[in-house]
Order: C-alpha cells, then sequence, then structure tokens
C-alpha cells in the first residue's frame, strides 16, 4: 500500500508533534518530579501533597460525596474520630 504524497507529509508532521509532545511531557514530569523532591526536602509530605492535588481537581459536590461515603463507612467500622474519642 502506497500513501499518497501528502498523506506522507500530514503523517511525518503528526509524527513530528507526537515527537516533540512526548519530550516536552518528559520534561514536564521531570520538573514536577524535582518540586515533589524540594516539597519532601523541605519536610513536607510528598503522598499527602499528591492526595491533596487529586482532591483539588475534583469537582466540588463529588468530593464531599466521597468523603460523606468514607465518614459512612469508618463509622461503620469504629474508625471514625467520634468514637475514638468516646473510647
Amino acid at each position: 500500500m502506497q500513501l499518497q504524497t501528502s498523506a506522507k507529509d500530514q503523517l511525518r508532521a503528526f509524527v513530528s508533534r507526537i515527537e516533540r509532545l512526548e519530550e516536552e511531557k518528559a520534561a514536564l514530569s521531570a520538573d514536577l518530579k524535582e518540586v515533589y523532591a524540594e516539597a519532601k526536602g523541605n519536610g513536607f509530605d510528598v503522598k499527602a501533597l499528591r492526595k491533596l492535588i487529586s482532591i483539588r481537581k475534583q469537582d466540588d459536590n463529588k468530593r464531599r460525596e466521597e468523603e460523606m461515603i468514607l465518614t459512612t463507612y469508618l463509622h461503620a467500622l469504629g474508625m471514625d474520630e467520634e468514637e475514638s474519642e468516646a473510647a
């Protein structure tokens, strides 16, 4: 199967753009890793920071719903703060 010249040019352009974006993605990933390492070096918990970033991305209503479900489950297992303080 032969591609026409215009299709070949399009293909080359797509491949070139994808490669450039992959390079940019790798650079951004390295930058993020560096920032997390810096935060860790300053005493911050990286796992908690990642969770915080994840939470901030969520829709407020969806986040509240998930928190309510988690609270319900914790209460059902006797792991909530109110029961811990009463014990």
